[in-house]
């Protein structure tokens, strides 16, 4: 029988909070996290938010040898008045049931996931710092943990969120990027993994990564696994073009991740009476657009900086420098108006935050 009665175990030894303007990504975590069990005969059950610290799973336990997890990421920020705001968390846990889906994890109660992370957050709350760039970055994660080294989906799993305070994604300024076109390494391909946000999909494109960076470039554009012709991912982001005046993004096609931002920016751009063209972006084809002075803007987007502007793109030892590596003015006003949303600091007219009281 599914049990979802809250317990909640205080931390007795809290952490003292880093300064502020010392906050890299992902170091620092608060004094609790939550974790709920999943076993066959029970279903999802005991969530508990506890204080943080390590977990014990056995050496056998399948999540280190085939790799069945799934993972979110959300933030939430603080507004000049002191509250605190979620950015569409809904999304995320509903993007979490179809990563898990294709994973062959069982699906979580989404309500119950958001209401649970919402007493996590109202506990850390101290945790949410108040300067301007800052945020609590809050990541959702489940691991397959039956002791067996049979292939086959776990029939136990771990589901847990902790928190982490972080600083800007850009403390130096929104500044374009330069971005190698890699046309070796693959991403994903439709059929695989590439729609769900799993851990191998990370993994697996550090050594392109590590490649494109030791050649002066910031990321890779990842293009399709077949052809290796058509647009698809900007490092771990969806890319967005301005080409001839026209907004166009790749459609989702089974091997992109359904970015919460993404869908974000299409909806906005639609509210301003900007249409989006989701479509198949080949690579020569944006060359012959950029050759004929067409290419005004691209830039990534994600949750971790929002938006990421692209100032230079490489492909097959051709550089195409966009908007003199400046961001464009469209870039400028979809970061500007997103992260007023997410503060507070723009009316939230499309109803995207959820308020933690």
């Amino acid at each position: 029988m599914t049990t979802y009665q809250l317990e909640v175990i205080e931390n007795t030894a809290k952490k003292d909070k880093p300064a502020q303007d010392q906050l890299p990504f992902g170091q620092t975590f608060t004094d609790h996290m939550y974790i709920m069990e999943y076993e066959t005969e029970k279903g999802w059950h005991e969530p508990k938010i506890v204080p943080y610290g390590p977990i014990s799973l056995d050496p056998a336990a399948m999540i280190f040898h085939y790799g069945q997890t799934v993972f979110e990421g959300m933030k939430a920020y603080r507004t000049e008045d002191g509250r605190v705001l979620l950015f569409r968390p809904e999304k995320n846990f509903e993007r979490l049931n179809l990563s898990s889906e294709r994973l062959s994890i069982p699906s979580i109660d989404e309500e119950l996931a958001l209401e649970h992370l919402k007493q996590l957050i109202k506990i850390e709350k101290d945790w949410v710092p108040k300067t301007p760039g800052t945020s609590l970055y809050i990541r959702p994660y489940i691991i397959s943990t039956d002791a067996n080294l049979a292939v086959g989906p776990s029939s136990t799993y771990k589901y847990m969120v902790i928190l982490s305070p972080v600083g800007s994604y850009f403390p130096g300024g929104l500044q374009p990027v330069v971005i190698h076109v890699e046309d070796k390494f693959t991403r994903a391909v439709k059929g695989g993994t590439g729609m769900a946000k799993t851990a191998g999909n990370y993994s697996s494109g550090y050594q392109a990564q590590a490649n494109a960076k030791k050649e002066g470039n910031a990321d890779v554009l990842w293009l399709d696994g077949v052809e290796k012709r058509y647009i698809e991912e900007v490092g771990s982001m969806n890319i967005f073009f301005k080409i001839d005046g026209e907004i166009v993004t790749p459609e989702l096609n089974g091997s992109i991740l359904k970015g919460i931002t993404r869908m974000s920016i299409i909806e906005l751009l639609n509210s301003w009476g900007i249409p989006v063209t989701e479509k198949r972006i080949a690579i020569d084809e944006l060359y012959e657009a950029y050759q004929a002075g067409k290419v005004e803007e691209a830039f990534g987007t994600g949750t971790a900086a929002v938006i990421s502007p692209v100032g230079e793109l490489n492909w097959q030892g051709k550089k195409m420098i966009i908007n003199n590596h400046e961001i464009g003015e469209l870039s400028q006003k979809l970061y500007d108006t997103i992260t007023g949303i997410q503060t507070g600091k723009v009316e939230d007219t499309l109803d995207w935050t959820v308020e933690i009281n």
